[in-house]
């Protein structure tokens, strides 16, 4: 983390920089005009997490700034939304006085939605007690005169929910309110407007869409529920339970009746199609009555197996949302041998990072 480049006055120049990068990045694979989805340049993140110091008496929120080698006090931190800065000052003016809430605090995590909920976790290097679990609840009570707020306790091998451990974000998206749940510790997007506009784009560009579609690595259905109206059917695929499991619940109260969620890893679902192996978690689905000729996909970081890219070829239009323009690059050696891009977008997910988030939809040439 790099404190001093978080300059508002900045913003402009470094989103510059990310677009000629990317457009430097990609041009041998010709791809259309790059569009480029700005951020706020402040208060965008819907995350933030924060080691703790303890200096006497005192207790204070620190980073680690890479440029400077050194911890970095952070009473206040611009990147953060301003629920999440709000409730900064004010947890630790009640943390500072109470022993049983401070002692052996190592780190606060803070999770926060434009509907205005957050969930704050205090983690410790020591086991949990009844006077903490009692000064925890007189602590929620508390902030819930200003907040709407739930906490967690953590320390190894324990947990402690006071309510829940999720958050419910509510993302309008061409004028249509969505749902979605928002677990603790599970992967979600940190900066809720700039999301806004990717599930914009992703709509836009499947518009007219024919068929169903299959999308691998849904996470909690970000785009699954947002993409649903442009298909008969979705079938869609990710392995961490806790995501299915809010995956499903998303889908329910987003009563969205045409999506199909299955627990398989991306590599294993490439081998059910290619018919290599037989899963148990796919008896009673009809691979073959989905008619699919659009694949999205959202991989990680490390991009996508050759295997699963084979699979993805099969297909007439892919939609890519990718983390890495590395990755994603190194991808599109393959896919560029079969498809062309038609669309081709920035997202600013990571304002004042060299982090880019990307989208690219190809055609079958």
């Amino acid at each position: 983390m790099n404190l001093a480049a978080m300059d508002p006055k900045n913003y402009d120049a470094q989103l510059q920089q990310k677009r000629i990068k990317l457009e430097k990045t990609f041009a041998d694979f010709n791809p259309p005009a790059l569009e480029v989805f700005a951020s706020e340049p402040m208060h965008y993140r819907m995350r933030a997490e924060f080691r703790m110091w303890h200096d006497g008496d005192d207790l204070y929120y620190y980073m680690f700034d890479k440029a400077l080698n050194a911890k970095v006090r952070c009473d206040q931190y611009l990147p953060a939304g301003v629920l999440i800065n709000e409730m900064m000052a004010e947890l630790i003016a009640e943390l500072i006085p109470n022993p049983a809430l401070r002692y052996k605090l190592f780190q606060i995590d803070f999770l926060s939605t434009l509907s205005g909920e957050i969930l704050v976790s205090l983690l410790y290097h020591r086991q949990l007690d009844e006077e903490w679990r009692e000064q925890a609840t007189l602590l929620k009570a508390k902030l819930s005169a200003q907040f709407n707020v739930n906490i967690i306790g953590r320390a190894r091998k324990q947990k402690i929910d006071l309510d829940k451990d999720y958050v419910t974000e509510t993302l309008t998206i061409n004028a249509k309110q969505l749902h979605y749940k928002q677990i603790e510790n599970s992967f979600t997007q940190p900066n809720a407007k700039v999301s806004v506009k990717m599930l914009e784009w992703a709509i836009d560009v499947t518009q007219n869409s024919q068929g169903d579609l299959l999308e691998l690595y849904c996470g909690n259905g970000n785009f699954t529920i947002a993409l649903a109206q442009n298909f008969k059917r979705v079938l869609a695929t990710e392995l961490a339970k806790p995501s299915v499991d809010a995956a499903q619940y998303n889908i329910d109260i987003n009563q969205v009746n045409n999506v199909q969620i299955i627990r398989m890893s991306a590599e294993d679902f490439s081998d059910a199609m290619a018919k290599k192996r037989q899963f148990r978690r796919l008896e009673g689905i009809d691979l073959d009555s989905y008619d699919c000729n659009t694949i999205f996909v959202d991989p990680p970081r490390a991009g996508i197996d050759p295997e699963t890219l084979k699979l993805i070829q099969g297909y007439e239009r892919i939609l890519y949302i990718s983390c890495n323009p590395e990755t994603l690059n190194d991808n599109l050696q393959t896919l560029s041998q079969t498809h062309k891009i038609s669309r081709f977008a920035l997202f600013d997910q990571f304002p004042y990072t060299d982090h880019m988030e990307s989208g690219v939809l190809l055609e079958r040439k």
